[in-house]
């Protein structure tokens, strides 16, 4: 049983609270308050689904004294913004990914955490994921030996889900760098070390009907020596879960029959603001937002691709199951449990910091370094050269969890 519930808002009730509602609903460790979004039609099944409060704007949720965390859900440009009205009124963050689009952004949010003597944890990234943690428990424990290289690779669908117009600016934090790098990168950082000493890398923006980075491949190097390639492709073609036994990014298994699927569903909008109107559509409230199936028995943990962890004496995969470890005599499958709910390792985090003060691994400082590796990406193929970095943080020494479900 929880000590006691942490009374969370929610600012945006779009994609990434429908993509967190399983967990936000179902763990016992938070009390669903209040939530803010322009939508009437959102704030009205809130209301009705949670028996709670419901704001047009993120001003009058902070403004709720009955809320004591604000979970930031809203697009990637006002992250910064609302982060900032939250712990102005001192209130906790959970602010999703990326945590911000600029640098400047990033300082500021982490100053006001620190002004006002609030938490800010920046998630939900794949680097959560219990294999990805499991993995860097081996690597802590020394005995597979020093990390020397990191490949990540991931092929998705991405560019061709319903987006709104600014989702396919890179100005206003588009594309894959910001969408999908903030997870890959994320775990390639966790795994290596933390702290990536400089970035080259190409991207790809191939479909000048969505022109904004839809692929992109990286070369880092760490501090400590280790290096690490991390390539994304969001273009619909080659489907990289084929890697995980088609198992989905979301731990359940993948209908292949479904191959094409989004191209042609995206086909029905003629126009950006029909585009739009889609996804705004299928997300919470809208006429077409399907609440989500209870979770199957089958169901594993999430993952983004395939990793591949090069240490001195053994390979490190991690998988939706658990972590292969192919050392100098043998192969094994360490298994990890599944979370009992999705993405209860956010929760062990936001729960950890607030009732325990237990230190987060994905603290505003670390999810900073990871978006200063993804803004170098872009910088490295503007620049055409390697960049150098400055902003970089390790690690605790071992994962920090709060209490369990």
């Amino acid at each position: 049983m929880a000590e006691r519930k942490i009374r969370l808002g929610i600012a945006g009730l779009g994609r990434a609270f429908t993509l967190m509602l399983p967990t936000l609903a179902a763990d016992p460790r938070l009390q669903l308050m209040a939530a803010a979004d322009p939508r009437p039609e959102a704030r009205e099944r809130f209301k009705a689904d949670f028996n709670a409060s419901a704001y047009e704007s993120v001003e009058a949720l902070c403004d709720d004294a009955n809320v004591e965390a604000v979970y930031v859900a809203t697009p990637h440009q006002l992250h910064a913004k609302h982060t900032g009205t939250a712990a102005a009124r001192g209130k906790h963050v959970l602010v999703e990914k990326p945590m911000a689009i600029t640098l400047p952004e990033c300082a500021a949010m982490i100053e006001a955490a620190r002004r006002t003597g609030v938490y800010l944890i920046v998630g939900h990234s794949h680097s959560f994921n219990a294999p990805i943690l499991h993995a860097r428990d081996i690597i802590a424990g020394g005995e597979a030996g020093a990390v020397r290289m990191i490949n990540a690779l991931n092929y998705t669908d991405y560019m061709y889900r319903p987006r709104r117009p600014e989702e396919l600016d890179t100005k206003q934090g588009g594309g894959v760098v910001f969408s999908q790098g903030a997870h890959q990168i994320d775990i390639v950082r966790l795994l290596g070390g933390g702290q990536v000493r400089s970035v080259r890398a190409a991207t790809g923006a191939w479909d000048s009907g969505r022109p904004t980075e839809g692929a992109y491949s990286a070369f880092l190097t760490f501090e400590n020596g280790a290096f690490a390639t991390a390539t994304y492709s969001g273009y619909a073609h080659f489907d990289s879960d084929e890697f995980c036994g088609w198992i989905g990014e979301m731990g359940l298994p993948k209908d292949r029959s479904r191959y094409g699927a989004t191209r042609k569903a995206l086909q029905a909008a003629k126009d950006a603001s029909e585009e739009a109107a889609l996804k705004t559509a299928r997300n919470y409230g809208g006429k077409d937002y399907a609440a989500a199936a209870p979770q199957p028995r089958m169901r594993l943990s999430q993952h983004f691709g395939t990793v591949i962890v090069s240490c001195d004496r053994a390979d490190l995969r991690p998988m939706p199951d658990g972590v292969m470890v192919y050392g100098d005599s043998d192969i094994r499958m360490e298994k990890t449990p599944v979370p009992a709910i999705p993405r209860a390792e956010v929760i062990d985090e936001l729960y950890g910091a607030i009732v325990h003060g237990r230190a987060p691994i994905h603290s505003g400082e670390w999810a900073m370094a990871t978006m200063e590796v993804c803004l170098a990406i872009l910088q490295s193929q503007r620049d055409q050269t390697d960049i150098g970095l400055r902003h970089q943080t390790g690690l605790p020494a071992k994962p920090q969890k709060g209490t369990n479900v």
